[in-house]
């Protein structure tokens, strides 16, 4: 049994070691994250430039207010996941948490363009959506690199999975020790 414990653990460290092609490394994960951050840094001062309080007297829906202040908080949550994620790139909920964070501020953008489009300023529009255009290339390399980590923790679960089953049938197999015969 412990001959088998130690080869999955070598198998385990093995797949660590050297990622199914795809995988980005440690470092690759690192500077896709570092990018983005760098990218999502331009938010603050764009969204500061939106005033969806003053499309009221616009006839706007007062929900883009909502939407601004929402956004601002997703944007404080991205920036905290991909902190964590340069940290822990091998973390496969830190990764998906980030991604799901970045779709969510993408979607209360995307909302608020609108707004900004009809009610305050198409120029200010198309600056938002050229900063949400910028980032989609690392949010798509995010998203594949989270598909293919997945990929890679299934596969390390099998292999530890078989592993643990060989055990288990070499254990089965191994006759009663002697202690146990003589309490009858």
């Amino acid at each position: 049994m412990k001959y088998a414990l130690i080869g999955m653990l070598a198998a385990c460290a093995a797949l660590a070691q050297n990622p199914p092609s795809g995988v980005l490394q440690e470092w690759e994960v690192q500077k896709l994250m570092q990018n983005l951050e760098a990218q999502t840094k331009h938010l603050p001062g764009v969204i500061a430039q939106i005033k969806p309080d003053t499309w009221m007297a616009k006839g706007a829906p007062d929900t883009y207010l909502a939407q601004w202040n929402s956004s601002q908080a997703e944007l404080k949550y991205l920036l905290t996941s991909s902190d964590a994620l340069i940290k822990q790139p091998e973390r496969l909920t830190v990764a998906l948490e980030t991604y799901f964070r970045m779709q969510a501020l993408d979607t209360m953008l995307g909302s608020l363009i609108e707004g900004i489009r009809r009610y305050q300023n198409p120029s200010l529009a198309e600056l938002v959506q050229g900063v949400v255009d910028e980032s989609s290339a690392n949010r798509d390399k995010l998203r594949q690199y989270i598909q293919d980590l997945a990929a890679q923790k299934e596969q390390e679960f099998a292999v530890a999975d078989k592993e643990a089953q060989r055990c288990r049938a070499t254990l089965m197999r191994q006759p009663a020790s002697k202690g146990r015969n003589n309490q009858n």
